[in-house]
């Protein structure tokens, strides 16, 4: 085994001087997240951006142009929002990118940071909502979930509790009525909605105003309320049709509307701040657009945005919409949808990318959407699976500086929106459920036989790699299809799932027992024929792995036991870990683990 563990054990690829500056130059271009304004003031904004090197959260006066760092932490910071009045930013502290931390508070124009609120111990996150007279938390241990209300002029206090996931969802505006979501039937991925009424609700005597499911394999999502002082509307996202559509339920009256939009794909949205329309976002074959919807006409309008990916919107009390917009050739930009750029910190943009190519490949379970890149020359090439984590997320035709250093390297690279994607519709989302990994693998080995039998890629020169269930679905390919792999990259994987369901957070736990049919102790065979480590004897190329010490979702005891299984087998492997948890908010971290992804590749799969 060869262990890389520090910056200066980072292999070199062996690429020109110019190629490696070219895609480390993308890495290295700040970014800003689509930014996030008071409801009172919204001159005041909050924004993430990795200018410093790391991502960090960030102030923005919009009045005075003023800009000021809010967070400066070793791993970075992730998560921030504002108080309604814009006085008060919060921001999430966890340990070194374990997730699990308390709310803290500073205020807008600067000062120290305080706990925001003494009471609520440590634990990962599960919703904030913070009102005008209190304050909304939501908490997940391994106890399972606690939701907190705490007043302004009273005492904080527990109102909802339960072994299943839950969280605070939304908050009227006039701080009366907030809606959790629950899983108290057992099936976390398709949650309930329960409306409380804030000022009575004890969590021995819940103050219940309504409740909303929609049965079995059909979540509801508390998108939020509308934005009018006294307005009991709920914008609503349902999936009683097979995907992701909307309706609006007047929580008092318990009355709703559903809004049918002639879309093929999946649809979010949240209000204009007037009320009176939605802004409503398209997903659709991994690329969105975005719409304005009026409430009273139902008249749908297209608001134009180039082909490629909103990755959110916001709609302004002007009437503006400024949106997170990027394609696979063309860099993140935040921008008005009438053009202009709103938020820019780079002095310079990154280098352009490459354009992605859509395949429609028959499967096992229907058509399956994939997203091909071609380096220069002639095929059949050296081709490289990038599978997306998830497993609940897609690929799309938006900005990806790993790609894009991967076609740098000479690699054709292939997206596979497998079963288990989400823009498919719920069936195609939910089809791994009771046979997770191998339901995934079968369409990425639909995809490689398609590719090859078109001449695309060369069979000796295939690799795959992913990170967290894309790590997973490496390591589980590598073991069930050996003879497809010349080499396999698993970033931040599940390895071993018995032991990785013993010492992962609770949240996933309950997602993994309605992904597999139950516990482990229930259906213990489901989980074994699901590992990567049941596989491992049948190994035949080679593997590195790049592990998180303090990853709470894939932590690294499993990925421990793997590698020794490897060891003892005397499989050629590699081993990176750094000191932070699912991934790294470092950019120079981050540009490291791709330095020593492109150097194994290189050494074992040639352009």
């Amino acid at each position: 085994m060869t262990a890389l563990s520090s910056p200066g054990a980072a292999q070199q690829p062996a690429l020109p001087p110019e190629v490696t500056a070219r895609w480390q130059a993308r890495f290295r271009a700040p970014r800003v997240s689509l930014p996030d304004w008071a409801l009172d003031a919204p001159q005041r904004n909050v924004y993430s951006s990795d200018l410093s090197g790391v991502v960090e959260q960030y102030a923005w006066d919009r009045d005075t142009g003023e800009h000021r760092k809010i967070t400066d932490r070793p791993n970075g910071t992730l998560i921030a929002t504002l108080s309604p009045d814009g006085e008060t930013i919060w921001w999430f502290a966890d340990t070194d990118g374990d997730e699990f931390g308390v709310w803290m508070t500073q205020p807008f124009g600067g000062g120290p940071d305080a706990v925001a609120v003494d009471e609520v111990e440590p634990a990962y996150p599960a919703g904030l909502e913070v009102g005008r007279t209190l304050v909304a938390i939501g908490r997940s241990t391994d106890d399972g979930s606690e939701l907190w209300l705490a007043p302004a002029d009273g005492s904080p206090r527990v109102i909802y509790r339960h072994a299943d996931p839950a969280s605070v969802d939304a908050l009227t505006r006039d701080d009366a009525l907030l809606v959790v979501s629950h899983s108290e039937h057992g099936d976390p991925r398709y949650p309930a909605l329960r409306v409380l009424r804030t000022a009575d609700t004890t969590e021995d005597s819940p103050a219940v105003v309504a409740e909303k499911w929609d049965g079995e394999g059909r979540g509801l999502h508390a998108l939020e309320f509308g934005p009018l002082p006294d307005d009991r509307r709920l914008l609503v996202g349902h999936e009683r049709r097979g995907r992701e559509e909307l309706l609006i339920w007047d929580v008092e009256a318990d009355t709703e509307t559903e809004i049918v939009l002639d879309l093929p794909g999946d649809v979010t949205a949240g209000f204009y701040p007037d009320g009176s329309a939605l802004l409503v976002g398209h997903d659709h074959a991994a690329r969105s657009e975005i719409y304005r919807y009026d409430l009273a006409t139902g008249a749908l309008e297209k608001l134009e945005t180039p082909p490629g990916v909103v990755r959110g919107a916001t709609a302004r009390p002007d009437g503006t919409v400024e949106l997170a917009w990027s394609s696979a050739e063309l860099p993140p930009v935040i921008r008005r949808a009438d053009g202009p750029v709103v938020l820019a910190v780079a002095d310079e943009e990154p280098p352009a990318a490459y354009p992605v190519e859509d395949r429609w490949v028959p499967g096992p379970g229907g058509d399956i959407h994939a997203l091909v890149v071609r380096p220069e020359g002639p095929p059949p090439y050296a081709t490289a699976f990038l599978v997306h984590g998830g497993p609940e997320a897609a690929d799309d035709d938006s900005y990806r500086a790993r790609r894009a250093a991967y076609v740098d390297a000479g690699y054709a690279v292939v997206h596979v929106n497998y079963r288990g994607s989400t823009g498919y519709g719920s069936v195609w989302r939910d089809a791994l459920t009771g046979r997770p990994g191998l339901t995934e693998l079968e369409d990425v080995a639909a995809v490689y036989d398609a590719l090859l039998a078109e001449g695309f890629l060369d069979r000796e020169r295939a690799l795959l790699t992913g990170g967290s269930w894309g790590g997973f679905l490496t390591l589980l390919g590598l073991g069930t299809q050996p003879e497809r792999w010349a080499a396999g990259i698993a970033e931040v994987p599940v390895a071993d799932y018995l032991a990785a369901y013993e010492d992962e957070m609770e949240g996933l736990r309950a997602y993994d027992r309605a992904l597999f049919g139950g516990s482990p102790e229930e259906v213990r065979d489901v989980y074994v024929r699901s590992s990567p480590i049941t596989y491992v004897d049948a190994v035949a190329a080679p593997v590195l792995v790049v592990a998180g010490a303090n990853d709470p979702r894939c932590p690294i005891r499993q990925i421990d036991n793997y590698l020794g299984r490897l060891e003892e087998l005397g499989k050629e492997h590699e081993v990176y870990r750094f000191d932070a948890g699912h991934g790294s908010l470092v950019i120079e971290e981050t540009i490291r683990q791709v330095e020593v992804a492109l150097a194994f590749a290189l050494k074992h799969v040639k352009p």
